[in-house]
């Protein structure tokens, strides 16, 4: 059995990136190396491994070569950068069916540790390359990943120049659109883990959550599980602040 060989065709420009879930939580891409191992006949090792990472642990560090693609499984990433001084400053996080891991650059630069107990898949980028040159739906996948990802970092651009109340409700409401939810949210980060991604400090946030179960926006909170009305109700009450 021949191994997935790497393309000619360069994918560097491939950012990480957020794909489409199936109804099972896994990645569409996941789904599409699933299809694509049967009918190459590739075995699961080729394809990758799955790995369980606990609480704390790093997936991979800054300055690491780039060398696989992340999906989440189960669990939840950060991705931070960390001052010399020790200060930590996320970037973004991965929920269950993200991926993540390509980056344009040679090296990574950031690293990503597992929020609590994760599972995910890490994939040799080769894979990648070869189902990018030969097939349509992966290409496309792994396009819209980029799309993705970078309307999703132009937005917590934008969202960093807003008050802190204003912060924390996008943060909230973002949430409830990536989480699968019946109004009530688990959220897999912590308070400092907000802070640290929303540039605040811990008080603000959890002064600010407080704030806004007084005012409505926010039904009840009570540590990482948070209650809130209907996104669009919840955003309206928000806006006629």
């Amino acid at each position: 059995m021949s191994s997935p060989t790497l393309s000619t065709r360069s994918m560097s420009d491939i950012f990480s990136g957020i794909v489409g879930t199936t109804c099972d939580g896994r990645s569409a891409i996941h789904s599409l190396l699933a299809r694509q191992s049967t009918q190459r006949c590739w075995s699961l090792d080729q394809i990758g491994r799955s790995l369980s990472v606990p609480y704390g642990a790093q997936i991979y560090g800054e300055g690491d070569p780039v060398k696989y693609l992340y999906v989440v499984i189960s669990g939840a990433v950060r991705a931070c950068r960390y001052s010399l001084d020790g200060r930590r400053q996320i970037v973004r996080f991965y929920l269950p069916g993200d991926s993540f891991g390509l980056e344009q650059e040679i090296a990574h630069t950031v690293s990503t540790e597992a929020i609590n107990n994760t599972s995910v898949r890490e994939i040799r980028q080769a894979v990648f390359y070869e189902l990018a040159a030969h097939d349509e739906e992966a290409a496309h996948q792994l396009w819209f990943s980029v799309y993705s990802q970078l309307a999703r970092d132009q937005e917590h651009i934008l969202r960093l120049g807003k008050l802190a109340t204003e912060r924390v409700s996008d943060f909230i409401l973002e949430l409830a659109g990536r989480i699968p939810n019946r109004g009530t949210l688990q959220l897999p980060m912590s308070r400092q883990d907000i802070a640290d991604y929303l540039g605040l400090t811990i008080e603000t946030v959890s002064r600010t959550i407080t704030n806004l179960t007084r005012t409505g926006v926010i039904e009840k909170a009570n540590g990482r599980r948070i209650t809130i009305r209907k996104t669009r109700d919840a955003r309206d009450r928000f806006m006629q602040r």
